[in-house]
């Protein structure tokens, strides 16, 4: 830990470098999203929905592959509680009975040793998955406005919201991307969901925290260093707060990926969301937010002159 006694290490001086690295994985994510298209959960999009209980346990990965063909798409298969309860969900074309018919028999012929009952069928309208994902969408955007307005009562400045906002924008963008290109080879349920909105929740939440603690190190050292350059004084900051963000990070990092590793089927994505979502969080609290609230003063000064 002998990085973190006394850090001086020049944040502020590498903003080019990770600016076209933030950059360049913001518009690839936006390519992905805008040109492969979101890749919506049973949730956001509508379908139909199982639950078989058989007498023995059952591999999802492989039910998962046994049915894609009879489908004629891929569907979402997860544990539903025990090992032995299993949730289907898909978007397959015909009438619900139908769709159950094909599964029943597909499963039937996949495990003919392992008999199985259905205990429950669904259906999510297309309507009501519409009002789900605006809500959803709703969610995220309202989080980002709080943020704003939070930040700038706390602050007082504008470009500290304007800073926060844009590496909280960051975050779920970059999120949302690696998703949306995963969901073509990813081993786990990759969709987008409810839960990845509540993973999407989360990081905005974690990212928040790490940046207010270094601009309220900011505020406060613009006080007791008011000869100091504001550069220098705001790469003192995140130096000043540099064990604390490292400690937060690696700990938080630390119970996501056991999450990720032994959480079970239904929670991979959602963990795996939110284990990229605290490296990006770490990421732009040092190195996005802080120097975007450089730039925009430096143009605010030179605005003035």
């Amino acid at each position: 830990m002998r990085w973190f006694e006394t850090p001086n290490y020049d944040f502020i001086g590498t903003q080019r470098i990770t600016a076209v690295i933030s950059g360049a994985l913001v518009i690839i994510s936006l390519v992905a999203i805008f040109g492969m298209g979101l890749n919506y959960g049973i949730d956001f999009r509508g379908g139909k929905e199982y639950v078989f209980q058989f007498e023995q346990g059952i591999d999802v990965v492989e039910m998962r592959a046994e049915l894609a063909e009879p489908l004629g798409v891929q569907p979402e298969v997860r544990r539903y509680g025990a090992d032995n309860e299993v949730m289907i969900r898909t978007d397959a074309e015909g009438e619900i009975t139908e769709v159950r018919e094909i599964i029943e028999s597909a499963v039937t012929a996949a495990y003919p040793d392992n008999p199985f009952t259905v205990i429950k069928t669904d259906v999510v309208g297309p309507r009501f998955a519409e009002d789900l994902r605006i809500a959803a969408i709703n969610s995220v955007l309202f989080a980002l406005a709080v943020v704003f307005i939070y930040i700038l009562i706390r602050f007082k400045k504008w470009y500290f919201s304007a800073g926060a906002v844009a590496a909280l924008f960051h975050d779920v963008v970059i999120v949302l991307g690696i998703f949306t290109i995963m969901a073509e080879f990813a081993p786990f349920d990759v969709t987008i969901g409810q839960s990845l909105i509540a993973a999407f929740l989360t990081i905005v939440g974690y990212s928040l925290n790490d940046t207010v603690v270094v601009f309220d190190r900011i505020r406060e050292n613009s006080i007791i260093y008011k000869t100091m350059e504001f550069k220098k004084m705001i790469n003192k900051s995140l130096n000043d707060t540099l064990s604390r963000t490292v400690i937060t990070s690696v700990t938080t990092l630390f119970v996501v990926s056991v999450l990720f590793i032994f959480g079970g089927e239904v929670l991979k994505g959602f963990a795996f969301a939110l284990v990229v979502g605290v490296i990006l969080g770490t990421y732009s609290s040092l190195f996005v937010a802080s120097a975007l609230v450089v730039l925009l003063e430096q143009r605010r000064v030179q605005a003035k002159t």
